[in-house]
């Protein structure tokens, strides 16, 4: 069993940056896929980066492309999510998840541990 906790969210204007944390405990995450998630006020829960066991970023939503990144410290047990040039639309309840198959995509099926979100809020 894999318990993730994510930190980190918080309000920033537009334009700012924020890094989010994903620590895992209960077993390691050197082998799990992760993923990072987002759901907004009124909206569906939706992909937003994934990686793979390896490191390797799996997939980029088009609307974060070029503006957040997703990395992994296997050592600290810890995966980030580093967030640039937000926007309004950015706002959301952000979630990590792990995925045993190691692939990380974006499909929800893959991912059988989630966090319990952190929020962030991006004002104009």
């Amino acid at each position: 069993q894999v318990q993730l906790v994510e930190s980190g969210g918080g309000l920033v204007q537009a334009g700012g940056s924020l890094r989010l944390s994903c620590a895992a405990s209960g077993r390691t995450l050197k082998d799990y896929g992760m993923g990072w998630f987002r759901q907004a006020p009124g909206k569906e829960r939706e992909f937003v980066v994934g990686m793979n066991w390896l490191g390797l970023t799996t997939r980029v939503d088009d609307s974060v492309q070029d503006r957040f990144t997703i990395s992994r410290d296997n050592a600290m047990n810890t995966v980030y999510l580093q967030m640039n040039s937000l926007t309004p639309e950015d706002t959301a309840v952000y979630y990590c998840a792990a995925d045993p198959s190691g692939v990380g995509g974006d499909s929800f099926r893959r991912y059988n541990f989630w966090g319990r979100g952190t929020q962030v809020t991006v004002s104009s």
